[in-house]
């Protein structure tokens, strides 16, 4: 594994949690291009890709076929085809925050053109990787000089929220997978409510109000901004029987589970009478059934269990039933607010049965430690209603409920400072919704728990009947067995995505 604190790698994906209104400005270049006039015409001959090459990818995709192009190719004239400085696509996610989109893409296709600028509810990201830029590459290899300058210096925008951004990152992922590099970089225009990876890599809580005259700024910072690096995390879920509910679409069905092997082989040591004092702490609690459906998914910034995890999943099922409410970042976040206090987050604890109350009841944790391969069983905090496993410093809409810790905290504890490329994910619990309330407001920090490398967690329902998990705002009902244990295992994938700062 990758040293978790290489000063040469990490200091490009340092996370300063600035405010929203600063964000918001920073985000559109106003702070670094103030009072300098960018020419339409200039940046559109910057960004703009031949019309053979666009016209390429657009039948390609179309067709989803690499060679669905090719007369585009065979009739383009001139060798000597000019290629801009910097190439770019933009994916714009119509439905994001306030459901703006649809204004902010007529605008996007104006300064870009049409065939670049692409609706994620007509092309799909991975459509884009598999026939798009296999086009491109395609004809690079077969000598077109401006299919290979462009191949190689592509960026890509992402105007949605953090489960948009999560879902190009994806599927960019391919590339690194199948040795076809380089990645493009990824630049983001915030359109949802939290935005806390637009937030991380400089580009704001939202796009401002004066957003005509702000996205030409955007698109200038986002051919020249630096590039950092994130990690991501894929998610392993194994189920008795059964299937997860409303899965969000970063989490996919699988015919075999990549769990970590160690779990069985304690469990066949301790079926056969035999001891293994180095994997004892990973004895399964539940029964292992003879038929289970497995899950994959992979994260950017978080993971969670518990009580928010199930608002956010009410508030989904209310927003997609009732699309009007949906106006924008900031009734969202009011609704939001408003329907947590509707689920019992902050009365329950008075008035339940103690046997449903926290997440100690159901759930244990196992973690990996930084450069450690063995498994060590950490407790839940017995008040603890929901766990999060964070990767960056903003959650919850910019909010950092980590901390910034102090060295001597930091060494007491037996951690190190928390950044976006160290290999580690922060994990801690959130109390009842007055305790919540007090940390999302910065007033406290959150129950810390543990870093780690990989994490395995073993759920088994006793009296509950659902548990609600979530990755990056996306949540799903995951139903539980009173027999059998679900298992839930969080490692680091081995390459790490790009994006384009907005610092």
């Amino acid at each position: 594994m990758d040293s978790p604190k290489s000063a040469g790698d990490s200091s490009t994906a340092r996370i300063v949690v600035r405010s929203s209104m600063m964000d918001s400005i920073r985000a559109c270049g106003l702070s670094g291009l103030a009072g300098v006039r960018i020419d339409k015409e200039e940046l559109r001959r910057r960004l703009l890709m031949p019309q053979y090459l666009r016209l390429a990818m657009q039948d390609s995709i179309r067709k989803k076929d690499v060679d669905g192009g090719d007369q585009h190719f065979l009739s383009r004239g001139s060798d000597d085809v000019p290629y801009p400085e910097s190439p770019m696509v933009v994916f714009i996610n119509p439905r994001s925050g306030g459901r703006h989109g649809l204004v902010l893409k007529e605008r996007l296709q104006q300064l870009i053109s049409e065939e670049q600028v692409f609706d994620l509810q007509d092309v799909k990201p991975h459509e884009f990787v598999r026939y798009g830029l296999a086009c491109l590459e395609k004809w690079a290899n077969n000598g077109d000089f401006c299919a290979k300058e462009i191949r190689e210096n592509i960026r890509v925008v992402v105007a949605g929220g953090d489960g948009t951004v999560g879902w190009v990152l994806g599927c960019l992922g391919e590339l690194h997978q199948k040795g076809r590099e380089p990645v493009p970089p990824v630049a983001i225009i915030p359109l949802g409510t939290g935005n806390d990876l637009s937030r991380s890599f400089g580009w704001g809580g939202s796009f401002p109000f004066s957003w005509k005259s702000a996205i030409k700024r955007t698109l200038q910072r986002a051919t020249s901004g630096p590039i950092c690096r994130l990690d991501s995390w894929l998610v392993v879920l194994q189920m008795p029987g059964g299937e997860v509910v409303d899965p969000p679409h970063s989490l996919k069905a699988t015919e075999e589970c990549c769990l970590d092997q160690s779990s069985y082989d304690v469990e066949f040591q301790i079926q056969m009478g035999k001891s293994c004092p180095r994997l004892q702490t990973l004895e399964i609690v539940g029964d292992v059934p003879d038929k289970v459906n497995c899950y994959e998914g992979v994260f950017y910034n978080y993971f969670s269990i518990g009580m928010d995890a199930q608002v956010a999943y009410g508030f989904h099922h209310l927003r997609n039933e009732k699309p009007y409410l949906a106006q924008g970042p900031i009734s969202n976040k009011i609704i939001y607010s408003s329907y947590s206090c509707t689920q019992g987050w902050f009365l329950t604890p008075c008035i339940s049965d103690p046997g449903l109350r926290g997440l100690k009841n159901i759930l244990r944790i196992h973690i990996k430690r930084v450069n450690c391969s063995e498994w060590e069983q950490v407790p839940v905090p017995k008040s603890v209603r929901a766990i999060v496993a964070l990767n960056l410093h903003s959650y919850g809409s910019g909010r950092n409920p980590w901390g910034n810790l102090k060295p001597e905290y930091l060494e007491k504890k037996g951690f190190v400072e928390a950044h976006a490329d160290d290999g580690l994910l922060e994990i801690f619990g959130l109390k009842q919704g007055w305790h919540t309330s007090f940390v999302m407001v910065e007033l406290i920090s959150a129950k810390h728990i543990a870093q780690a490398s990989s994490i395995r967690l073993e759920i088994r329902g006793g009296e509950w009947k659902d548990a609600f998990m979530q990755m990056d705002g996306e949540p799903w009902k995951q139903p539980m067995s009173k027999d059998y244990s679900t298992f839930v295992e969080i490692k680091r994938v081995p390459f790490q995505s790009l994006m384009v700062s907005g610092e």
